[in-house]
């Protein structure tokens, strides 16, 4: 039987209400979701298989008012500050089976006691180095090339992973200017591992055409994966058709300036869209998307710019940008996107997932190739 919360003034409670007093209410949850006034003194339970967020808002509890917070969800559940400050001296992202209590030290200020949910663990691998985000101190194993991660302590990890580049497209029969390369997709979370040996494997970035190859961290229970980045749109030298830009999760190519050759959205939630090219034969090619933009339209003989890259400054605790799109072939203009993307002719950055630049002039088939991608794994120290 469900506790009869809140009281009212004046009703008078059997003995099984009374009994009930101990069986909190369970408000359950299968999205992220903002905690409003009926959830004090309830349970907050989740039950994602992805990741999630718990939003604690300043206005909404009074002092000494609390929540339950618990997930029984495979996805990690994090206990995010919106307009109230909340504080905590252990990791306010749940794993499975992770929770603890919320309490309201005032209408605007909460400290979250963990019931001894998952704590972060400890890994070699990579390179590693010592940062410091949010004035909390963290281990930083960057992997640049295929390795493993050995995990010695099992616990939680967050982990971003960029995969690789793709290339700016292809010159061919009947095109003059092509699209930018796509950046690679960049996928962020936090995960628990148990203390075992995990394969890293870094996508390499695509060549001229060719789509960039996805990065992974291999567990056996999930794989965390960031697809490559799509080719740029152009011409295929053999016939008269245009390649279709391809996008598959990661960000897509930009278009070529052709008839009908515009950029594709890209797939899922990893990246964004490559530019359009203007659609007449010897104009500019869009931009590739990058991790954190779309792709620019080309504009007359001008190539479009390559995509922003995504802002990995939260992640890594100094201003840091990947997966910046490559930039639309044309006379002009064609920057690449920051974090790496490559600029008209020029190849994406390595180690960034940028996308490879478009062609220079009529006539040419200098595209850049795509920049490899890495991973970044890291846990408090």
């Amino acid at each position: 039987m469900a506790t009869p919360f809140p009281f009212v003034a004046g009703s008078v409670l059997e003995a099984s209400e009374l009994n009930a007093i101990t069986e909190l209410p369970i408000n359950a949850k299968t999205a992220s979701h903002t905690l409003v006034a009926a959830d004090a003194g309830a349970r907050v339970q989740m039950t994602a298989a992805g990741a999630t967020t718990i939003t604690v808002d300043d206005g909404v509890f009074v002092a000494g008012q609390s929540v339950n917070i618990y997930n029984l969800g495979a996805g990690t559940c994090t206990i995010t500050a919106g307009t109230a400050t909340v504080t905590t001296s252990g990791s306010l992202a749940l794993a499975q089976y992770g929770g603890g209590t919320l309490l309201f030290t005032s209408a605007s200020a909460a400290t979250f006691f963990s019931g001894g949910g998952a704590n972060y663990g400890t890994a070699t691998g990579g390179t590693s180095s010592s940062i410091t985000v949010g004035g909390i101190n963290y281990t930083l194993l960057t992997f640049t090339s295929d390795g493993n991660l050995v995990v010695s302590k099992a616990g939680l990890f967050d982990c971003l992973l960029v995969g690789g580049g793709g290339g700016g497209g292809q010159n061919g029969f009947s095109v003059n200017y092509v699209g930018g390369g796509g950046a690679g997709a960049v996928a962020v979370s936090t995960v628990y591992l148990d203390a075992a040996t995990y394969a890293v494997d870094i996508g390499a970035g695509g060549a001229r055409a060719i789509q960039g190859l996805t990065s992974r961290l291999d567990t056996p229970f999930i794989s965390l994966s960031a697809t490559g980045g799509g080719r740029g749109g152009g011409g295929d030298p053999a016939t008269s058709g245009v390649f279709q830009v391809s996008s598959n999760g990661g960000c897509s190519g930009g278009g070529a300036g052709e008839p009908g050759a515009t950029g594709l959205a890209a797939t899922g939630a990893q990246g964004f869209s490559g530019g359009n090219g203007v659609a007449t034969r010897g104009q500019g090619g869009g931009g590739g998307g990058g991790g954190g933009a779309v792709g620019a339209v080309g504009s007359g003989t001008a190539g479009g710019n390559g995509g922003a890259g995504y802002d990995a400054t939260n992640f890594v605790g100094s201003s840091t940008f990947y997966a910046g799109g490559g930039g639309g072939g044309g006379a002009s203009g064609g920057s690449g996107g920051t974090g790496g993307g490559g600029a008209r002719s020029a190849n994406g950055t390595a180690n960034t997932g940028g996308g490879g630049g478009g062609n220079t002039a009529t006539g040419t088939d200098n595209a850049g190739s795509g920049g490899s991608g890495l991973v970044l794994v890291r846990f408090q120290v």
